[in-house]
């Protein structure tokens, strides 16, 4: 039997979702960020009509896998290391979370030799932390034009988690840039066929992030609670 607390809150993100959407007169993926929730728990959700599930680690991802209702449609969205990309290429629909030259490179090896494309998002910085992974504003153009030659994957959009911010406008001010970013990315006559994803937002500040142009949001907290079960 499903929780009333995860029916309460999914449909509360839901319609939260779907009017700041229509404000934007965008339609936007909620994809539920999975990290330590349990697969009954998943499957609870699934069964509420929860269609995109996200996991930030490779060995739980695996572990899950199978536990999960096939329903669901299974992203990366965590940090990952090029010595683990062999156990994610294709499992994963899409891989938020490239975050350079070279993880692009062994995604794009490992396709190719499974005979597959691989989809993919560019993480960037748009915080300029030290602290967090992800290529720098500056530097998207330059890497992308890389990236863009490798043979099986295929770049579908950004990605970015922007620092923590004491107010909203703060935050909105990051995704904007990254809204402005990706436009510009998309209407490039280079680029514009693939960019079609946006995935940034999480339990805290996902309105806001719809408002300002995402199209995925990837909320945990919100959902699942603080993983107290």
């Amino acid at each position: 039997m499903t929780e009333n607390w995860l029916i309460d809150n999914y449909k509360r993100i839901s319609e939260n979702i779907n009017i700041a959407a229509e404000k934007a007169g965008n339609e936007v993926t909620f994809l539920a960020a999975t990290k330590t929730v349990p697969p009954e728990i998943i499957n609870n959700a699934i069964d509420l009509g929860l269609r995109y599930i996200g996991e930030n680690r490779v060995q739980e991802f695996l572990s899950k896998n199978d536990k999960i209702n096939p329903a669901a449609h299974r992203h990366f969205i965590g940090h990952l290391q090029t010595n683990k990309v062999k156990d994610i290429v294709g499992k994963a629909e899409l891989i938020h979370s490239v975050d350079s030259v070279h993880l692009a490179k062994e995604i794009s090896k490992k396709s190719k030799n499974l005979n597959i494309v691989t989809n993919i998002l560019l993480e960037v910085n748009i915080g300029k932390e030290e602290s967090k992974s992800g290529i720098a504003e500056e530097e998207v153009y330059k890497k992308l034009e890389e990236i863009i030659k490798f043979d099986g994957i295929n770049v579908k959009g950004l990605m970015t988690i922007p620092p923590i911010c004491s107010e909203k406008a703060e935050i909105r001010k990051y995704f904007s840039k990254m809204y402005k970013l990706f436009i510009e990315i998309k209407n490039n006559k280079l680029y514009n066929s693939n960019m079609v994803y946006l995935s940034m937002g999480m339990s805290g500040d996902y309105i806001e992030a719809i408002e300002e142009g995402a199209n995925i949001v990837r909320i945990g907290t919100a959902l699942f609670g603080k993983r107290n079960y």
